[in-house]
């Protein structure tokens, strides 16, 4: 059962309701940006939901060295803070080295450490003297109960704002499976667990160059994870996902984001009693 709660924009990530982390995997352009953070906002409000707005200044882990990185650092979090800005939202957005911690966390409101850096502690430790929350994903090689030591890592730096995310388990090459039963058992650690439905249906390296996936997966698997309990659903999502730069083919069209959040909460709402 979750024990913290952290307070964002009205509302609590880990009080037992639904958050909603969203947004295009790369930071394609602001006003790509801008549009899709006030189509989720609207979708959320709605829904009485929490939105917290993602996008990546840098995807420094592609799989090619050839691959659209985004727009780096500085122009990455100026667009970031205009976003937030003109749509009225949190944001989140990833780090992958200690020195963009600080001038990352004097802009977004939650700072997202990469699964194959979880393990990273000089990044883990820059994350947390930032203050902020930390939302740090499981490595795909890694067991949900060594997740422990990563947020004891931010612990002993000061800072115990952290969330814990589910992103699936290598299993072979170019394959992702999903262990249902890690979520309870990050769950049981006292910090509010996230579901990251689209890199969950990744299938990383799998077109040769690049990475493929099926977003359609992510529909059972995110009302499989609700029903198992979680805090918050991550899902990246893009208007055109054959034209988007990274991660396009296990994106979620922008449109059926309103049915894919309409599912979840479906099972949420069933089994949230029974599960807190």
């Amino acid at each position: 059962m979750s024990t913290k709660k952290y307070y964002l924009n009205g509302k609590f990530i880990g009080d037992g309701s639904l958050a909603v982390i969203a947004g295009p995997c790369s930071l394609e352009s602001q006003e790509l940006g801008l549009r899709v953070a006030k189509y989720m906002k609207k979708l959320c409000e709605e829904r009485n939901l929490l939105y917290i707005f993602k996008a990546s200044f840098d995807k420094a882990n592609r799989t090619s060295v050839h691959a659209w990185r985004g727009p780096g650092l500085e122009k990455g979090l100026e667009q970031l803070a205009e976003i937030k800005s003109l749509a009225g939202v949190p944001v989140v957005t990833d780090i992958h080295e200690p020195f963009q911690a600080a001038p990352a966390g004097e802009v977004v409101d939650i700072l997202q450490i990469p699964a194959f850096l979880c393990r990273q502690t000089d990044l883990l430790v820059a994350a947390a003297k930032t203050g902020k929350i930390i939302n740090i994903k499981k490595a795909q090689f890694l067991a949900p109960e060594d997740m422990i030591y990563a947020a004891a890592k931010c612990r002993e730096a000061g800072n115990d704002n952290v969330m814990l995310c589910e992103r699936g388990t290598s299993m072979g090459y170019h394959r992702l499976v999903v262990d249902m039963t890690g979520l309870i058992t990050m769950r049981e650690f006292g910090y509010p667990v996230v579901f990251d439905a689209t890199h969950s249906v990744q299938k990383p390296g799998g077109l040769g160059g690049m990475s493929g996936g099926d977003y359609r997966l992510a529909f059972p698997l995110a009302r499989a994870a609700a029903g198992v309990g979680i805090d918050a659903v991550f899902a990246e999502t893009h208007p055109n996902p054959k034209e988007a730069l990274s991660d396009g083919p296990n994106m979620i069209p922008l449109d059926q984001m309103g049915k894919f959040l309409d599912d979840i909460l479906a099972v949420h709402n069933v089994t949230r009693n029974i599960i807190q």
